[in-house]
């Protein structure tokens, strides 16, 4: 028997990516209860019967689009052979990403924090901890290089890997704004002409 409120035949994950879209556009202030419930197919009881609260469905749409929307920035990182090619992949895959859909998005997890920031801190935690994440991966990606000689040993790692997270978070904030892929990739080649300064020996 179906879940109390819960439409028979309710598909979990098909109204997650619908969700998703709508937090992605809206942010999560401005996506309404009646947007949500709309998009999704299903009424405010099912919704709350399903996921507990806007909150809570909030915290599963943006690990939806972790695991969706974002891995294919962030998935190849370990695996491509340079650090330099890691972090132009992360960049140019970006460019992409944010520019393949009819509506100028960006990164739902750079721009759907709540305004101001204390008006949800568990929401704005949750984001920054994931954006903080996303440099730390960098910052991983970069120190693996030094270790493997790949770059010199005094290689300011933290500072190339902040350096570069925000250059992404910008190309969100341009996406959203409207930015062609064309502006995005020529972006993404002015931070990387800035690699070998970076990285050079002291």
């Amino acid at each position: 028997m179906p879940a109390r409120g819960r439409p028979r035949g309710f598909d979990r994950e098909a109204a997650l990516a619908r969700a998703m879209e709508v937090f992605w556009e809206r942010g999560f202030d401005n996506a309404s209860l009646g947007e949500l419930t709309r998009a999704m197919g299903i009424n405010s009881p099912s919704l709350y019967a399903a996921f507990g609260s806007k909150e809570a469905l909030f915290q599963e749409a943006m690990a939806f689009y972790v695991k969706t929307a974002g891995s294919g920035i962030w998935e190849p990182v370990d695996s491509l052979t340079t650090a330099r090619d890691a972090i132009a992949h992360v960049l140019y895959a970006t460019a992409r990403a944010f520019t393949c859909h009819d509506q100028s998005r960006g990164c739902m997890i750079v721009l759907a924090s709540p305004q101001p920031r204390g008006s949800n801190p568990s929401i704005s935690s949750e984001l920054e901890r994931h954006r903080r994440g996303n440099r730390d991966c960098l910052e991983t990606r970069l120190r693996r290089a030094v270790d493997e000689g790949e770059l010199p040993e005094d290689t300011n790692c933290h500072a190339i890997a902040t350096f570069y997270s925000t250059v992404q978070h910008g190309m969100s904030i341009q996406a959203r704004d409207g930015a062609s892929r064309e502006e995005l990739l020529g972006v993404a080649d002015c931070a990387m002409s800035a690699w070998d300064n970076l990285t050079q020996a002291s």
